[in-house]
């Protein structure tokens, strides 16, 4: 089973099962596919990370990208330059990511495994109303940039935004991602693609050189943080990703009683608005670092005793203890997962992106694909935090990719974009399914909330019932409504193993364009 928040993307995930390839070759597809069909959150120009279970091991990858050789503070006049335009970009490490996982796990030919992809780029896919909007949102970030060659590539005919249904092509991708196919992921890297990305740089006044790319960011492999909750095991991203918050709001939540979790009411939407808080000052307090930074070990922040603690620390209002207002980060990263399971055990569970929607608004000229932004998820300020924006650092992230184990098997694969939505996203679906026996699509399909350090919840407004969102106001929260089925609230993409009866079940977050699909289906949208 495959999800994913785009349908051809999920199509050619599900078309390497068909054909004889595991959740690797499945994810590897769907990876390089949505970077073609979903290029406003993720591409050849982004990182990745992960959570997989294959052949009976459980790892994390950490497919951060990293900070050029050349970008130092002091070389950055505009807070902006961090966001927007060429000098924003991270050595990217999606390609070096995915091919790393195939290497070592996947089964068909690596040809095969980038066909769909290639093929999406030469032909072309259907503009979605979601992406419509969002160049009309980017319109004037990308006519910023000098040179605009994002605007060529990402805009219809270099001017306006794409109408929905409009057939959108990329024949210079299609042309990088058959080198790739036919060259291995090393031309990426190395070689003319690696001159050219160079030159396209230093025409534009970029950080990133040659030199950056030679050294090709293999991803590191990292032990997942598990931790038990019901009965389940939850095993996630360890740092720079954001696993342990997922847990610690996890392991307060586990001591509320999971009858009172059945049915979301005022008083748990206040208890989990409340570990939101808790779990992300306790993130933002301290960073890890152990060098520079005194840490709460994992073993007692992830102890029921911690955690018991601070949820009998929630008071019946807003605590007047945490901050009243939110710190200056960025609320609007955006990303893409999905996740895929195989009839052999495997699972596999991938974040990726290229930071912002659109990335840097900049393009390699040539090659078709943005640059990402990371530079903008960089500490700017404090040069003793593990995050600082110095040559060769990575960024931190907010990613909690997710395998979730029943008997030492794995049972469902999940993640979502969102920034700071990501675990609020994750927490909510998983009790719904966990406390409350939803079924999978209804569990994700359920209204959302989200609260922030500085107690904002922002919520599905009319799904929500009103008396609710008064109690949460007189609490003393400020209530930042949205639509049905918003955005901004994350777009969870899951599959699971079935615990009745054989096969799969399979969820995409209605929230954006996903689909999922097996094998033997055809992706539909959600």
């Amino acid at each position: 089973m495959v999800a994913s928040a785009f349908p051809e993307a999920t199509s050619a995930g599900a078309r390497m099962l068909a054909e004889g390839g595991n959740a690797v070759d499945a994810a590897c597809a769907v990876g390089f596919a949505l970077g073609v069909c979903e290029p406003q959150a993720s591409g050849l120009g982004g990182q990745t990370v992960a959570v997989a279970h294959i052949e009976g091991e459980t790892f994390s990858l950490d497919g951060s990208s990293r900070v050029p050789s050349l970008a130092h503070l002091e070389r950055i006049e505009r807070k902006r330059d961090l966001r927007i335009g060429y000098q924003a970009t991270t050595v990217p490490s999606t390609p070096a990511t995915l091919s790393w996982l195939y290497s070592r796990y996947g089964r068909l030919p690596w040809r095969v495994v980038l066909e769909p992809a290639i093929g999406i780029a030469r032909d072309g896919y259907a503009i979605t109303p979601l992406q419509q909007q969002l160049q009309e949102r980017e319109l004037d970030h990308f006519n910023s940039v000098p040179g605009r060659i994002a605007a060529k590539y990402f805009l219809k005919n270099g001017e306006t935004p794409y109408e929905a249904g409009d057939r959108f092509q990329q024949p210079d991708l299609a042309d990088l991602l058959d080198l790739i196919a036919r060259s291995g992921v090393e031309s990426f890297y190395q070689g003319d693609v690696a001159e050219q990305i160079d030159r396209d740089m230093r025409e534009h006044d970029g950080f990133l050189r040659a030199d950056d790319l030679a050294l090709i960011p293999w991803p590191i492999v990292r032990r997942p943080l598990r931790r038990r909750y019901r009965g389940v095991t939850l095993a996630t991203m360890p740092p720079p990703g954001a696993g342990r918050i997922l847990l610690l709001v996890m392991m307060m939540l586990n001591h509320l009683r999971s009858s009172a979790l059945e049915e979301f009411g005022p008083e748990v939407y206040h208890f989990f608005a409340e570990a939101l808080r808790k779990s992300f000052l306790r993130r933002m307090g301290r960073p890890f670092d152990p060098n520079s930074y005194a840490q709460v070990r994992n073993k007692t922040l992830l102890s029921r005793t911690y955690a018991r603690g601070l949820a009998d620390s929630i008071r019946d209002d807003v605590d007047p203890n945490l901050p009243t207002i939110d710190p200056d980060i960025d609320e609007f990263g955006e990303t893409t997962h999905f996740s895929t399971m195989d009839n052999d055990g495997n699972a596999v569970a991938v974040t990726q992106s290229i930071e912002l929607v659109y990335g840097s608004k900049a393009a390699a000229d040539g090659l078709g694909f943005l640059y990402n932004n990371y530079l903008s998820a960089l500490e700017t300020d404090e040069p003793s935090h593990p995050y600082y924006l110095r040559p060769g650092a990575v960024p931190w992230s907010t990613a909690a990719p997710t395998i979730v184990f029943r008997e030492r098997q794995p049972w469902i694969a999940l993640g979502s974009p969102g920034s700071e939505r990501i675990f609020s996203s994750l927490a909510q679906v998983l009790s719904r399914i966990v406390d409350g026996s939803a079924p999978l699509d209804a569990a994700i399909d359920a209204p959302r909330l989200h609260c922030s350090i500085g107690g904002k919840i922002s919520l599905e407004a009319e799904r929500f019932d009103p008396a609710a969102i008064e109690r949460l106001a007189d609490a003393g929260y400020a209530i930042d409504p949205h639509e049905a089925f918003a955005f901004y609230l994350g777009c969870v993409q899951a599959v699971l193993r079935r615990q009745s009866g054989e096969g799969f079940q399979g969820a995409a977050d209605p929230r954006r364009d996903g689909s999922a699909a097996g094998p033997g289906s055809i992706a539909t949208e959600a």
